[in-house]
């Protein structure tokens, strides 16, 4: 069976514009939280959110497209084109001629990317665009905005298929002249990690071409932002030390944006053509845990970790570092905590964790194929950035977690990733020496 290798990065997220800047800020222990910008957020009770600061899409997209485009879409396709430039399938990005035409934003690749695959997640999807076309058609009057009878006048033909959640991986196939294989997946805040550890199988299976995959993720609107917020999900606190996981005082997750894709390609064709390799992925875990909507079942997520560490054909004292989901929810910590010592043991309380979330808040989909970037990193360069805001552990949260940036030798770890509907799904990689 084929080996699968990580060969480029393409990110944007709270922390930064690219996946270079994300991973400088990481290493900082830099929040991206901060007040909501997209809407007026005085009425409401949630009021910081991790959004991106300072994305230009026309550098990747032409204002046509901008147009048209749902903002998780414009993500998906900034952090895939990053991405395959990263790999060295794709000239760089700043020799593209910004022109009016949708084709001059298209850069030259190669016949071995075009034989590729694309494989994205989203959770919502185009919901901000779904909201703002509400907002801005017209509704009889003297009726509410939901009771009335909406006017196509004013709906952009558009609306439709730029919001489907397979829509991000359509489009960046599009730009990129990618003719193989296309899937969207949605699988709540665990798609990222399910399009990385489906893209994995795929090529272990014997498909040829590279395959990008990741999640992209723009929910930071007051329909979400308020959603999660009456489910109970979303910290009260307003400030950059909303999002603190496995703190005796976290109170629930912080709404974020962003996108992560990652080129994953056979092995032994990485190694031919003399590209870069991050790491190698040996093991993914998906299972679902059958119990509740919204609360996770430790049993199904230690089910998810011994499940990718069997695939990997490793023991779980050859794991070093364990990215946790921990999203900072009272019940969704507690959880995963269980479910570490349940998976590893005795050893669970040696396994330094960390949270990466602590300083994007939870990019939902993104979060999962973003963490994933953040664990090779850690690996490659030995080191292991913070979980913030961490001041007072949580009795029943009593893991070995690291709060400030760690010098450590990660030759494998894992990168948890759950969400609700009880779905789980769980990365193993390995470094590459």
């Amino acid at each position: 069976m084929k080996k699968v290798a990580v060969t480029g990065i393409g990110a944007v997220s709270p922390l930064g514009n690219s996946f270079e800047a994300s991973w400088e800020a990481a290493k900082k222990g830099v929040s991206g939280i901060a007040p909501v910008t997209r809407f007026d957020a005085s009425g409401i009770k949630w009021k910081v959110a991790g959004e991106l600061k300072g994305f230009d899409a026309s550098q990747y997209l032409s204002q046509k497209e901008i147009s048209h485009l749902d903002p998780f879409v414009q993500y998906a396709v900034a952090a895939s084109m990053m991405a395959v430039e990263d790999a060295g399938l794709a000239r760089q990005l700043s020799a593209i001629s910004y022109q009016l035409s949708e084709k001059d934003f298209r850069p030259k690749t190669n016949d071995y990317l075009t034989a590729g695959g694309v494989i994205i997640g989203s959770s919502r999807g185009g919901i901000t665009t779904i909201e703002n076309a509400l907002a801005l058609s017209s509704f009889a009057s003297g009726e509410s905005a939901w009771g009335g009878q909406l006017s196509a006048k004013r709906l952009s033909a558009f609306l439709m298929p730029s919001t489907s959640i397979g829509m991000a991986a359509s489009y960046v196939a599009q730009k990129l002249g990618i003719k193989g294989y296309s899937l969207g997946i949605s699988n709540a805040c665990a798609s990222g990690a399910n399009a990385i550890g489906e893209a994995c199988r795929l090529i272990k299976s014997g498909y040829a071409g590279p395959v990008l995959a990741g999640g992209a993720e723009a929910p930071v609107c007051r329909l979400c932002i308020e959603g999660y917020g009456v489910s109970g999900a979303l910290s009260k606190i307003n400030d950059s030390s909303a999002s603190r996981p496995f703190d005796r005082t976290r109170d629930g997750f912080v709404l974020a944006e962003g996108a992560c894709v990652l080129v994953l390609e056979d092995y032994e064709a990485a190694l031919k053509r003399g590209a870069q390799i991050y790491g190698e992925i040996i093991g993914y875990g998906n299972t679902t845990d059958a119990y509740h909507m919204t609360r996770p079942n430790p049993e199904g997520e230690a089910r998810a970790i011994s499940t990718a560490i069997k695939e990997a054909g490793i023991n779980i004292k050859d794991i070093d570092y364990i990215s946790a989901h921990a999203t900072s929810t009272p019940l969704g910590d507690k959880a995963e905590t269980e479910a570490i010592k349940i998976a590893f043991g005795k050893k669970a309380t040696e396994i330094p964790v960390s949270s990466v979330k602590s300083m994007t808040g939870h990019m939902l989909s993104a979060s999962g194929a973003f963490e994933a970037a953040i664990t090779l990193m850690s690996m490659r360069e030995g080191i292991i950035t913070p979980a913030i805001n961490l001041k007072e552990k949580d009795t029943e949260c009593n893991l070995n977690y690291v709060t400030e940036i760690k010098k450590a030798g990660i030759k494998n770890a894992i990168s948890n990733s759950f969400g609700f509907g009880g779905v789980n799904a769980v990365l193993v990689f390995k470094r590459v020496d």
